[in-house]
């Protein structure tokens, strides 16, 4: 299995570029993730410029590999004119597939996974319709093919929700224009394997199947809580309202149309529920510290579901902030998805590694060499979710409970046949967790955070 990270929605586009992959590499990710805006390479027709993809480019040790979400944004060549957001249907699709060939030449044998696009059944990131989608997607997988074909091409990311059908079109109409679909594993992780699923049965009802990987994950969101809900529905409805039909680089500190309740909530910080509280920046200490505590868990959950399932890819959302040092408070994405972060700057320099980065990191050393996580139900205990990992070499097993409460909850003693004469074990918070291996079983207390259980001489792969 490989375990990678996306660096965010941008790379050079709100500042000039860092170096962030060796960073990504210290945390054991064997996969780095980047957006590139056609604006950003083509600002004017024929006029190319390679400063931002040659920084990337020049981080690369040969160790790890490079996916390019290539968004399909330009103040001159798209519907939509914007350096940033919405990515929109090209003018002239031949001019689209050149400027894609001249980019995976410039890039040839370094970058191995080419996205066309992100997530186009959400109206901000695809302003045009299905069929110029699919129309696109063609011209863009000819242009890669041409130019790397030992390259691969990747469907744009489908969310939890087929809004409209979307991707159901998609998947009917350009079997032929993409290697592997890309899901994004939000929402609740206990229906991961579901969702995995669902999308093989797409594939399958037009009568094939190509690799499923997982191009976005990571939690908690606010939307996933019904206690959040109350709190965020207004200023969800203002921001929808407040939306103009494009975002540029200069938009990204503008005072957002939902400012207003937004600097009411947090003036109301004091009487939140903590499930609230927690999204928040600089919230109560408590608040912050169930949030990091449930990140933690949330990785590690999804990651097993996902190899369960599976899927021999992930990436997390997202690597650090787009800019070091500013604050989006009052915005509600920032609300939605700021905290995701696993690293954060420290003096310019990303330095600062969270919990869920800690979390990140233990789960690429336990899985990163991992050909086969199976789940092994427990009769009568629904609520305990058991997984052997190579037959047995590994074990990974915690109680579902209740997110907000049932860290707090006493532990429940778990048995376990065991073939190995002894056994070491830590869980999701990094924690060593006591183990004792008597008449082939091997013992300990297991409750809300998942615990990796293996043989005494067992690290993990190498980050």
């Amino acid at each position: 299995m490989e375990l990678g990270v996306v660096r965010g929605i941008s790379y050079g586009l709100f500042a000039p570029p860092d170096p962030f992959v060796p960073a990504a590499r210290e945390l054991g990710a064997r996969v780095v993730r980047a957006y590139l805006y056609w604006q950003q390479i083509e600002p004017e027709p024929g006029h190319y410029t390679w400063d931002v993809v040659d920084s990337l480019l020049d981080q690369l040790d040969g160790d790890e590999q490079l996916w390019v979400t290539v968004c399909s944004s330009s103040q001159w060549a798209t519907e939509t004119a914007t350096d940033f957001l919405p990515p929109s249907p090209a003018h002239d699709v031949a001019a689209y597939g050149e400027f894609v060939r001249r980019l995976v030449e410039h890039c040839r044998g370094r970058v191995r996974y080419w996205q066309c696009d992100n997530e186009p059944s959400v109206p901000i990131l695809w302003a045009g319709t299905t069929e110029q989608y699919v129309t696109q997607l063609r011209a863009f997988a000819a242009a890669v093919r041409s130019a790397d074909p030992e390259a691969t091409v990747v469907l744009a990311g489908m969310p939890p929700m087929d809004e409209d059908g979307v991707f159901a079109h998609i998947l009917a109409n350009a079997a032929d224009d993409f290697d592997v679909f890309d899901i994004h594993l939000y929402a609740d992780p206990y229906a991961i394997p579901e969702r995995v699923e669902t999308a093989r049965a797409m594939m399958a009802a037009n009568g094939y199947q190509k690799p499923v990987v997982a191009g976005e994950y990571n939690g908690p969101v606010p939307f996933e809580l019904p206690a959040v809900q109350p709190y965020l529905m207004e200023v969800m409805q203002a921001a929808m309202a407040g939306v103009k039909p494009t975002n540029s680089t200069s938009d990204l500190t503008a005072r957002a149309p939902e400012h207003d309740l937004m600097v009411a909530l947090y003036e109301r910080m004091a009487e939140l529920p903590v499930e609230v509280q927690m999204f928040m920046e600089g919230c109560p200490p408590e608040a912050e510290e169930l949030r990091h505590r449930w990140n933690a868990r949330d990785i590690v959950v999804r990651n097993v579901f996902a190899a369960a399932s599976g899927i021999r890819l992930t990436l997390c959302w997202n690597l650090a902030p787009e800019m070091a040092g500013v604050s989006l408070r009052y915005q509600v994405m920032a609300f939605m998805f700021d905290k995701l972060k696993l690293m954060d700057y420290d003096g310019g320099k990303l330095g600062v590694r969270y919990p869920s980065g800690e979390a990140f990191a233990l789960t690429a050393r336990m899985l990163g060499d991992a050909d086969e996580v199976v789940r092994r139900e427990v009769p009568g205990r629904p609520e305990l979710f058991v997984f052997e990992v190579d037959g047995g070499r590994m074990l990974i097993a915690w109680e579902r409970r209740d997110n907000v409460t049932g860290d707090a909850l006493p532990p429940t003693a778990f048995e376990w046949p065991w073939p190995y004469g002894g056994a070491s074990a830590v869980n999701a918070y990094g924690e060593q967790v006591e183990t004792a291996v008597t008449d082939g079983n091997v013992r300990l207390a297991i409750g809300l955070a998942p615990v990796f259980v293996h043989p005494h001489d067992y690290t993990g792969t190498s980050s």
